[in-house]
């Protein structure tokens, strides 16, 4: 018996070895390899968020409106639905600009699969400002607008204004979460907290929003809808229903932009991403510098904006009106005192966020980088929310959060500890870089999916993409890549397709399958070869596709987009003969643009009339959003459009019949742009009878068809017929020669950039798109800090990186691809004793430490020979020595002089 119990519990014990061994390789982090990122859709018009089925089809919002429908099987993309939305603001100016508002968002009802209810957060295009969260019905085929719920408003205000919000999700008990921003201009609180109380300033005042009780703006709201289409109010919300001036919709406030939301399963905390202020620098009488967020409820808060930011960092009470500071805010016991408020006077304690990073790179948190900042959150993997996946994530991922930055593209997978702190975080897939990831969940398959909207706001990124992230626990599939060595041409168009960089993980061989074929058309033609070259001869859009399968079956795809019969303009800046590196406040600069078009080039070597190119020069602030700059630019690009369809209009017979003010025989081209005022689709609209002509419309009179003119010409002439609604603001484009003299703004630390840019659309043709070319010169200021480094070795910086220790001898800061021409010396701002008592002899070389000497100097300047061209530049710290095993010097700024 004994013998028996002996042999009983070493089989146990066994049993119990085991086990821990193999949770111990469970727990063990997979290699990065076993990912495979699968592309399913490319070429998104500005995607907001999705859902995916339990069938693998993807529903998806996008901002301008519509909702669409991705196939897998067919790989096909469908409209479902489309809602007439707001997408401008009025800016205080008068000029309507486009802002963030549109379609936001949608979600499936948890009981999708028996009701069928799908529900939609956006901006109605008519009445008065609102964020409307409606209900309908949709089988998966059919998308029934007449079963139509309105679940909830959120009145906004649309004069200067942004942050929606707009994100959604459910709980296990069907109550329904929905972020809504702060609606609040933040531009012209200098990088600090919105609290302008003047009067007529509200849209200014984020005290009416967020720090409002009695508003449903700046929150995180929820609700249990019910079958008729109202809600009731769960228990547990911030504010009991009843308790006067407050919403008991409120879970959370104090929020400025939540946006992606997830619960842990397990626990039922609530999780998102927030967007943060702009400014870049603590300010004594104003505020910390600003943080974005990601954070966790355990119950329904207040957080704090805008009183607070970050880890409950508190502003000052400025006014607006004075300029004075009064005290700092409490956050044990917040005030709202504002004129704009509608709510409770006394506001409940501010919660610290559970994440929070700055531009600078972050001293809590410094895997996070730096850099701009756009926190969107993301999901929590629990194992037990998934029913048979295909292929779920390994349990080393189980209960850490996915995070991810629409500006930053990484994705970091963060372990919180059983209390709900902080523990760690670590990169997911370092190599993988999103561009503009804007939703991101786990799929019913155990996959990862992500929406990436692309780089530059409302406008539909080429780089915008719906993508899967898979796990392989056994046969991996492979990695592809593919490309070509031109995307347009002339006919005759030969095309170098390349799959280089294709791999498998597996080291199985690989089969090719490249698949041409013409847009319209159904017969592709298909080459196996792992790197074809072929012609096309007919204009048109194709699509190159290569699928690469692995000897077990395994395959994935990837595609590029070809152009047959328009050469694409080559766009050229010339500095003649001034530093390409660098601008020198008050040297002038001489610059030359040239373009010229294989198609639409009308002067000698087929060079395009200087009137047709948009050049422009912009100067980009340190922590500026180069997004402005783009905006500019871009409205540059529009005065020479408009130039082009007055060139058009002057060589039509368009005069004869209408004028750009009084009725003719047509309507008057004002009367036009009223008539469409704010209709997205009146360009294609208009571009179609500009071509084939009518009547009936605007009266008996004919419109005469325009046959020969190109689809992109018409629609060149309907967009400036329609800018005559007095909305459009044009900027003056520069000329193509001339001569630029570089200032610093007024107040400007001289770390900013000066940015020549030039630019030209062609013209297109009937068969093919217009194609634009586009060149950019960025010239940074000589003043550079030792952190801006490419690279460095043995130095230690501070946390904002404004300052280089340098730890030993061999140290060297290296900065990558300067141009050299006309710099005659690199000054150090060091500190003196630092540099004088550790002994140091500097020395600078080319292109890599083994490389040229140019420069040697014990002294914070040294004088380099006189060199031509662009190298990197490496200055070496020699023979540093130290105190008590510390270096006494440390370096602030690098200036390269003439």
């Amino acid at each position: 018996m004994n013998k028996l119990l002996k042999i009983s519990t070493g089989l146990i014990c066994s049993i119990l070895l085991l086990n821990a061994t193999l949770n111990a390789q469970d727990l063990k982090k997979p290699d990065d390899n076993r990912f495979t990122k699968v592309v399913l859709v490319q070429k998104l018009e500005e995607p907001m968020q999705f859902e995916v089925l339990k069938d693998g089809r993807v529903l998806y919002a996008e901002r301008k409106g519509k909702i669409k429908l991705y196939n897998p099987v067919s790989g096909k993309v469908t409209v479902v639905a489309e809602f007439p939305v707001s997408t401008k603001y009025v800016s205080k100016k008068g000029e309507i600009t486009e802002g963030e508002d549109g379609l936001q968002g949608l979600i499936l009802d948890p009981d999708y699969e028996n009701n069928h209810w799908v529900y939609i957060y956006y901006s109605p295009k008519t009445g008065d400002p609102r964020n409307i969260l409606e209900r309908y019905e949709w089988d998966g085929t059919v998308f029934r607008t007449d079963t139509r719920k309105l679940i909830i408003e959120v009145p906004v205000q649309r004069e200067e204004c942004c942050h929606v919000g707009g994100g959604m999700l459910f709980d296990k008990t069907g109550n329904l979460y929905l972020t809504t921003g702060d609606n609040t201009f933040s531009r012209s609180s200098d990088g600090f907290s919105p609290l302008d109380e003047r009067p007529g300033e509200s849209p200014r005042d984020a005290q009416k929003s967020s720090g409002n009780t009695n508003d449903l703006r700046g929150k995180i709201l929820r609700i249990h809808p019910e079958k008729d289409g109202s809600y009731t109010i769960p228990k547990g919300n911030l504010f009991p229903k009843g308790t006067a001036k407050t919403k008991p919709e409120i879970y959370t406030m104090g929020n400025r932009n939540p946006w992606r939301l997830t619960i842990d399963s397990k626990t039922g905390w609530l999780y998102w991403g927030e967007v943060g202020p702009d400014g870049s620098v603590d300010k004594e009488g104003r505020g910390p510098r600003s943080y974005d967020e990601f954070n966790l409820a355990k119950q329904a808060a207040n957080f704090g904006w805008p009183y607070f930011n970050g880890n409950n960092q508190a502003y000052w009470d400025y006014d607006f009106a004075t300029g004075k500071s009064g005290e700092k805010f409490d956050p044990l016991h917040p005030v709202n005192t504002s004129p704009n408020n509608t709510g409770l006077r006394d506001l409940p304690p501010a919660q610290s966020a559970f994440i929070w990073y700055p531009y600078a790179e972050s001293p809590e948190f410094p895997l996070l980088n730096s850099g701009g900042r756009s926190a969107t959150g993301g999901p929590i993997y629990r194992r037990s929310d998934f029913t048979d996946p295909k292929r779920p994530f390994p349990d080393y991922y189980e209960g850490k959060w996915f995070v991810t930055d629409w500006v930053r593209g990484w994705i970091m997978a963060i372990t919180i500890g059983e209390d709900g702190t902080y523990k760690s975080m670590e990169r997911f897939l370092p190599d993988l870089n999103l561009k503009g990831p804007i939703d991101i969940k786990f799929g019913p398959d155990g996959s990862l999916y992500v929406i990436e909207y692309g780089n530059g706001y409302f406008v539909d990124n080429p780089e915008a993409e719906l993508i899967k992230i898979e796990f392989n626990a056994g046969n991996r599939k492979p990695i592809v890549q593919a490309s070509a060595n031109k995307t347009a041409g002339a006919l005759p168009f030969k095309v170098s397709l390349s799959s280089a960089g294709t791999k498998d993980y597996d080291n199985d061989s690989l089969k090719y399958e490249w698949r041409i074929i013409k847009k319209g058309s159904t017969a592709p033609k298909i080459y196996t070869q792992a790197n074809p070259v072929f012609t096309l001869t007919t204009a048109g859009s194709y699509k190159a596709s290569l699928t690469v399968t692995d000897p077990l079956g395994a395959k994935n795809t990837k595609s590029v987009d070809l152009l047959a019969g328009n050469e694409p303009p080559i766009v050229k800046i010339d500095l003649n003969n001034a530093n390409r590196s660098f601008y020198f406040p008050n040297k002038p600069i001489n610059y030359t643009v040239e373009v010229t078009d294989k198609e639409d080039g009308s002067l000698a070597n087929k060079r395009i009339a200087p009137a047709q190119v948009a050049v422009s020069i912009d100067y980009l602030s340190e922590g500026f959003d180069l997004t402005e700059i783009a905006q500019s630019q871009r409205s540059v690009d529009a005065s020479v459009q408009f130039s082009k369809a007055m060139n058009l209009i002057s060589n039509s017979d368009c005069k004869s019949c209408h004028s750009i003010k009084g009725r003719s025989l047509g309507p008057a081209f004002m009367t036009v742009a009223a008539k469409y005022k704010g209709n997205t689709n009146a360009p294609d609209r208009l571009a179609k009878k500009i071509i084939s002509g009518g009547t009936g419309v605007w009266g008996d009179a004919m419109m005469p068809a325009h046959s020969s003119l190109s689809e992109n010409d018409a629609k060149a002439i309907a967009r400036y017929v329609l800018s005559l609604d007095g909305r459009t603001k044009t900027v003056k484009s520069r000329p193509v020669s001339g001569t630029y003299v570089p200032k610093l703004p007024t107040g400007d630390a001289e770390k900013g950039s000066y940015i020549f840019r030039a630019a030209y659309t062609d013209k297109g043709t009937k068969l093919t798109s217009s194609q634009s070319g586009e060149n950019l010169v960025v010239l940074k200021s000589t003043l550079i800090t030792s952190g801006q480094a490419d690279k460095a070795n043995l130095i230690d910086f501070n946390s904002n990186r404004s300052v280089g220790i340098i730890k030993k001898g061999g140290a060297y800061l290296a900065f990558n691809k300067i141009d050299l021409k006309g710099i005659r010396q690199i000054e150090l701002t060091t500190n003196m004793d630092g540099l004088k008592n550790s002994n140091t002899e500097l020395e600078v070389y080319i292109d890599s430490l083994e490389g040229k000497l140019i420069g040697k100097s014990t002294e914070s300047v040294i004088k380099l020979d006189e060199v031509i061209g662009e190298h990197d530049v490496y200055i070496v710290f020699k023979n540093t020595t130290t105190v008590d095993n510390k270096s006494t010097l440390r370096v602030r700024m690098v200036r390269f002089k003439e």
